[in-house]
């Protein structure tokens, strides 16, 4: 029951921790500008997996929807700073419209190996 969404933010699987779609909002509200909502969404994701004792480091796949695709210089140069190894796998995809008017959107997949 309950009156929250259908769904986890993150599920663990195995060795596995996949971490559902996020959006950048702070209070509640978007950013004006869309690299402080990158920042955001990013932040949020980083907060999940340390949760479960992991860091961005870990993680292996990630899929970011953005309504803009012409924000990507602007996306790489906010979620570049995020990660010290190398980078996880990547789709980078053109969305018509996101929940709440966001520009950008990311699910995740973290190994716990």
């Amino acid at each position: 029951g309950g009156s929250g969404s259908p769904f986890s933010g993150a599920v663990r699987s195995d060795d596995t921790l996949y971490i559902s779609g996020m959006l950048g909002m702070v209070n509640g509200q978007l950013p004006e500008d869309p690299a402080d909502e990158a920042r955001a969404m990013l932040d949020r994701i980083q907060a999940t997996l340390e949760q479960a004792g992991l860091t961005m480091d870990d993680l292996v796949y990630v899929t970011v929807y953005t309504t803009d695709l012409s924000l990507y210089g602007v996306f790489n140069e906010v979620y570049r700073s995020y990660f010290t190894g190398p980078f996880p796998a990547r789709a980078f995809i053109g969305a018509g419209s996101l929940l709440n008017g966001a520009r950008f959107e990311m699910q995740s997949i973290a190994s716990l190996e």
